[in-house]
Order: C-alpha cells, then structure tokens, then sequence
C-alpha cells in the first residue's frame, strides 16, 4: 500500500476536539443569543425606502424609534440610497399601514423619501414556516440516514448523520453569533448544505468501501487514510468551484440573496471539512472493518458443500 500524501486520521483527536469544541459553541450560543428570525418566522413588516441622497441606516433607526418605532432592524438594499426596514408586529397597532406611518416619520427628517414597498407578514403565518422549516430539516437528515444504510452499511450511516448535524449546527451557531437575520432563503441553504455534503460524503464512503474491498493488507487506519488522499483532489476542486461562485453572490448578488449565500458558502466550508474528518472519524470509532463491507457469497443450493462428481 502506497504512503498516503497527507496524514489526515493522524490528525483525527484534534479534529475531533474541534469539531465538538464548535458544535457544543453554537448550542450555547443558539440557547444564550438565539437566532435573528427574520419577518418570515416572526410576522411584521418589510419596508423598502428610496432617498435622493446617501443616507445612514443608524441615523434613520434612531429617528424611528425616536417616534415610537422600536426594535426595527434598518439596513442598505442594494445601493447606499436605498434602505430595507424589518419593523416587528405590534400589538394594538394597525399592520396594514404600519409601512406608511414609518415613511411619514422618515419623512419629516428626509422628506424626497420615497416607498419602494411595504409587505407585511401575520405572525400565524411565521409560526407555521418555522416548524414547517425545522420539520424539513429533520426529514432531510432522517431520509439520508435511510438511504446510507441501505447503500453502505451502518456505521457509514451513522457517520454521515453525525457529519451532516454537525455542518447544520457549525452554521445555526455562526448565524447566532453574528445575528445576521435567519429568514426562508437561509433555510433553502440548510437543505442546500446538506445535499452538497451528503453528495460529497458518499463519494469518499464509496472510495472506502472499495479500498476495504480491494486491498487486502492494511489496517483499517491506513485505508482510510489512503482513501482520503484519493478523494481529496476531486473534493476541493468542487469545492473550490464552488466556493467561487458563492462568493460572487455573496458579494455583487445583493441584499436579498446575501444571506441564502452566506449559509452555503460557510457549508461548503464546514462540509468539505467533515467529509474528510467527521464521518471518517465515525467511521474509525465504531470499529469498522474489512469484514463489514465484504459482499456475501451466494451459497450453492444445488451443492452446499461445494464438492462435484
């Protein structure tokens, strides 16, 4: 067997202590911080105000409040003369002209401001997107726990699971931290996510099962090692590829999608990463051996003793 290029299970415990270090990170921050539910899950009203003149978003938030419009989140669309305006529900008010109220109160401090829009989304309607989005999260992983069973064995199964939560998680905690607002486009790229990384996870299981298959010296370690370094080329050039479109979204795609294409490019990152460590780690943890992927040999019904006239 070939020495592999990379020494990638040599380096499995410390992968380990990190991924579990940033996993267990993110549900203290998701319990302390919590997510920044956009108006799909919350209900409320999304403004779109246009100004002659660049204008400062903390300026026109302060003035907001000033006049009785508090916990709004106001942030550039598009270009520096353009605002979005996030105004939660409020009990007792009026939604349906909640969007004109507010452009009266910029107005008496800008008044060429004009409406671009007004949306308003009932908090019923949030309620049921929210567990319609975790509900779809958990079919995902439970469907692909199903099918890597069937197609490998258990131990790939669980591997690939335990890979997938640990993306979603790394990316619920990141979002948490930097409060950036987790609305339906986010949850698009969850489901994203974890397509991209079971799709990258099942090509290196596929190379492991065949080097289990194939080679007959080695432990256990070294063809999995060896397997990694066989895959590795293909994985960051998808990767990579990947990464390069994403990243032209993230930047020059606009406000609307910035946030669909931050989720995936951080699972790109987070997947590529544990389709070489986590669910080669499970793998090694769970004792996996050669004997496990062997395919059975048909037995002669005719002659179960194999011997002949």
């Amino acid at each position: 067997m070939n020495v592999p290029s990379f020494d990638f299970m040599g380096r499995r415990k410390i992968a380990a202590m990190l991924s579990v270090a940033l996993v267990l990170a993110s549900i203290v921050l998701l319990g302390v911080r919590g997510l920044n539910l956009g108006l799909d899950f919350t209900g409320g009203s999304l403004v779109e105000v246009g100004f002659q003149q660049p204008v400062d978003p903390e300026a026109v938030r302060r003035q907001l409040e000033a006049t009785g419009f508090e916990n709004g989140l106001v942030q550039h669309f598009g270009t520096d003369v353009d605002l979005l305006i996030r105004m939660p529900s409020r009990s007792g008010a009026n939604q349906s002209t909640l969007g004109d109220r507010m452009l009266e109160a910029i107005q008496a401090t800008y008044p060429a401001a004009k409406m671009r829009q007004s949306n308003y989304v009932g908090p019923v309607v949030g309620e049921e997107l929210t567990e319609s989005a975790g509900l779809a999260l958990l079919a995902a992983l439970g469907v692909v726990m199903l099918y890597i069973l069937f197609r490998f064995t258990k131990q790939f199964s669980v591997g690939a699971v335990v890979a997938l939560a640990h993306d979603v998680i790394i990316v619920f905690g990141i979002f948490s931290l930097a409060q950036w607002t987790f609305d339906l486009p986010v949850v698009a790229a969850l489901l994203a996510v974890i397509g991209y990384s079971l799709n990258d996870t099942i090509v290196v299981s596929d190379r492991i099962r065949e080097n289990f298959r194939k080679v007959r010296k080695g432990t256990p370690f070294d063809i999995i090692n060896t397997s990694l370094n066989q895959t590795l080329g293909r994985t960051l050039v998808t990767s990579l590829t990947t990464l390069f479109v994403l990243l032209a979204l993230v930047f020059t795609g606009g406000a609307l999608i910035r946030g669909f294409a931050v989720a995936l490019t951080i699972g790109v990152v987070v997947g590529t990463y544990s389709s070489i460590y986590v669910a080669a780690n499970v793998l090694l943890t769970m004792n996996i051996t050669r004997e496990d992927l062997l395919i059975p040999e048909k037995e002669n019904v005719d002659n179960p003793e194999g011997t002949y006239p």
